[in-house]
């Protein structure tokens, strides 16, 4: 009697053993499982959001570049037009004078042809220049 007493004590620890044993390996599973997953939901957050802050932080420093490149060249451009364009004024003005100058000298001579001739002497390869000038501004 006293060894079938001992035959279930024995029994009953071993069950019991078991019983941790195989609640401890259970326990290492569930962890394992947790670790695999948590690494999956840390891997799909972090895409997410540097997608999110790359594509923000992108289209952010592109604006900006944009901006900046696109006002210098917008000024540099407009700067040199309108510098052209003031010496354009200039030319066809001077250009303009001069002929006024032989015009009159036309009408009060009333001599077309040496009037004529001394504003084409004179002032000619000047104004040749300018008329040069002025034709490459508009062709180029």
């Amino acid at each position: 009697m006293i060894q079938e007493v001992a035959t279930k004590e024995n029994a009953v620890i071993t069950i019991i053993s078991i019983t941790i044993i195989v609640l401890n390996m259970m326990m290492i599973i569930v962890q394992v499982i947790k670790n695999v997953i948590m690494a999956g939901v840390t891997v799909a957050i972090m895409a997410v959001t540097t997608v999110g802050v790359m594509a923000a932080t992108t289209a952010g420093v592109m604006a900006a570049t944009t901006a900046g490149v696109m006002a210098a060249t917008t000024a540099g451009v407009m700067a040199a037009t309108t510098m052209e364009g003031i010496t354009m004024v200039t030319t066809v003005a001077d250009i303009t004078a001069d002929i006024t100058t032989v015009v009159k000298n036309v009408i009060a001579a009333k001599d077309v042809t040496a009037a004529g001739a001394g504003f084409f002497n004179t002032g000619a390869l000047k104004q040749q220049k300018e008329l040069k000038k002025l034709s490459s501004f508009f062709v180029s």
